[in-house]
């Protein structure tokens, strides 16, 4: 009988102390899910800022048709999305781009540089759909890009609402969000967190 209540009390006791390590871990996820940054598009270039009207372009897509970027369009946002033939990275994201242009109904821009033989190479193994696609290292120059992929949306009035780096299906809804959310960029929204805090 001794032996029994004595089993009884140490299974309380590691009861106790189960829960007592199981509530100091929730506490310290938690306190990292409070501390972890959003994995939002990071912005990198030095271009025209949120807020700032965008460069105007009206020039020819891959194909021939009238491209225009900037100013006021048919009333749907756009999507600037600055790629490269080549880039893998690019290559993967380029799916998740039309799932995203269709489900948001948003026109997208596909702003790309590089040999002719490369752009070729690439619209033979995607079928772009809706999406246009430009060959213009002006447009880069104007916007700033030094890294790829990399997104710029605009509004219906030609306004940039939102921009930054976007390696992933993430990355790219962070973009469409801005609106939404007030936070235009990861930065901004770091930057409001370190004001609340303090």
């Amino acid at each position: 009988m001794t032996f029994l209540i004595a089993s009884n009390i140490l299974l309380w006791v590691a009861f106790l102390g189960v829960s007592v390590v199981l509530l100091g871990l929730m506490r310290q996820i938690g306190l990292l899910h409070e501390r972890s940054s959003p994995m939002g598009a990071m912005i990198t270039d030095h271009g025209p800022d949120i807020g700032d009207a965008a460069p105007e372009f009206e020039l020819p897509d891959y194909f021939g048709r009238s491209v225009r970027i900037g100013g006021a369009s048919e009333g749907r946002p756009l999507l600037l999305m600055f790629t490269a033939p080549t880039c893998p990275v690019c290559d993967k994201l380029f799916p998740i781009i039309k799932s995203i242009a269709r489900a948001e109904k948003i026109s997208v821009v596909m702003v790309s540089d590089g040999a002719p033989e490369e752009h070729a190479r690439f619209l033979e193994n995607h079928e772009l759909g809706q999406i246009r696609y430009v060959v213009s290292a002006e447009i880069g120059m104007a916007f700033q890009v030094g890294k790829i992929p990399y997104g710029v949306l605009l509004d219906a009035e030609g306004v940039i609402k939102a921009k930054g780096l976007t390696n992933t299906r993430e990355h790219l809804e962070s973009l469409l969000e801005a609106d939404k959310t007030g936070f235009a960029s990861l930065q901004q929204f770091i930057a409001g967190r370190k004001k609340s805090a303090a």
